[in-house]
């Protein structure tokens, strides 16, 4: 039997990690390969605080097989502040899948989380990823963590043509001063508690950003009068992170190339071909006081056209299928990629079962 080895990884281990994300492609209606060019590390960066990566070895020669990250983030829970993990870049080389690998691997997150107890860790299943919901959630090993649904999670990609004009409001939309940074993290904050697992951010967490292609002035605020009432940023990870398409599934795949003929008479942008890298920035940030739809309709207009005039083809928004912005946002056409939210943890239910039923918000940009 080969001999396989989970360790914490190292920078040296880089080109292996990074090799084997390109080689495994998350199955769904929308094929999908998440890349870290040219480095692995800086991706690690927007997940959370105390960085985790382990990396499991096999045979002789050591060659990296799997790969998961452990990380953590305060966040709001029921509107008060909470240290929450967060578990993600779950990737198995197809030849070692059935091996015990998860279950190893989840003995040595186990171990991370005994030494640094946290009370829940977030987690993404995208749709129709059954191997991965079958192994982790309808199926789970004892040593791995229980998963409980939190949240359906919408991602629209919505395709990027050109400009479009400003939305008629009566807010005013505009990038923040420099001087205005703390009060941009203190609406965040006033905001986001409206939201489960909304970032506590400060003036120091938002500015720190910035290393992270987050710039102040890729955000937008909406201001009535002299209260900021939105917030929304366009935040661009193609340096280190990008989204590479391998193929359609399902109905998509039969409808995608009649779809790609007519749209440019549609005037909608064409899906991207197999192979092709999604040319792409996130809806980030994203916080409107009392759930103002109009408010949310200007700001997204914005960044929209932001995106626009730097040339993207695509602004990804993520959304829990329950928020009430949800519906602005799929006024513009888009193609939809689902996932589903959990919350995991090895404690029992108890933390699960405190939850109440306000919206949750992740920024698909850290997942």
């Amino acid at each position: 039997m080969m001999r396989i080895e989970i360790t914490l990884a190292t920078p040296a281990d880089d080109a292996a990690i990074r090799g084997l994300l390109r080689r495994e492609v998350m199955p769904g209606r929308i094929q999908i390969a998440y890349e870290r060019e040219p480095e692995f590390w800086p991706g690690c960066r927007v997940t959370g605080d105390d960085c985790h990566v382990l990396v499991a070895r096999a045979g002789q020669d050591r060659e990296v097989v799997g790969v998961a990250c452990r990380s953590s983030r305060q966040v709001f829970v029921n509107g008060c502040q909470q240290r929450l993990g967060y578990l993600g870049q779950l990737r198995i080389d197809s030849r070692f899948r059935g091996r015990w690998l998860v279950s190893q691997g989840f003995s040595e997150l186990k171990q991370l989380h005994e030494r640094d107890p946290l009370p829940g860790y977030i987690a993404s299943i995208v749709d129709r990823n059954e191997e991965a919901a079958g192994v982790l959630v309808h199926h789970r090993r004892q040593a791995f963590p229980a998963f409980y649904p939190v949240a359906d999670y919408c991602t629209l990609a919505i395709g990027v043509q050109g400009a479009k004009a400003r939305v008629s409001t009566e807010v005013d939309i505009c990038a923040p001063a420099e001087s205005e940074c703390a009060a941009v993290a203190e609406f965040l904050r006033n905001s986001g508690a409206q939201r489960q697992f909304f970032p506590v951010w400060t003036d120091e967490s938002l500015r720190s950003l910035a290393a992270s292609g987050l710039h102040l002035e890729d955000l937008r605020i909406a201001r009535r009068g002299d209260e900021i009432v939105g917030v929304a940023g366009l935040w661009d990870q193609s340096a280190y992170k990008q989204t590479v398409i391998y193929g359609y599934s399902g109905w998509l795949k039969t409808v995608a190339p009649v779809y790609n003929l007519g749209a440019p008479l549609l005037r909608r942008a064409a899906l991207p071909k197999p192979g092709d890298k999604l040319r792409s920035a996130y809806a980030a940030l994203i916080s409107i006081a009392h759930d103002e739809p109009e408010v949310f309709r200007a700001l997204l207009r914005d960044v929209y056209n932001l995106a626009a005039v730097r040339r993207f083809s695509y602004l990804l928004v993520g959304l829990d299928s329950r928020d009430p912005l949800l519906p602005v946002a799929k006024e513009y056409a888009h193609v939809m990629y689902p996932s589903r939210l959990y919350l995991a943890g090895w404690d029992g239910r108890s933390f699960y079962e405190q939850l109440d039923e306000r919206p949750a918000y992740v920024d698909i940009a850290t997942l």
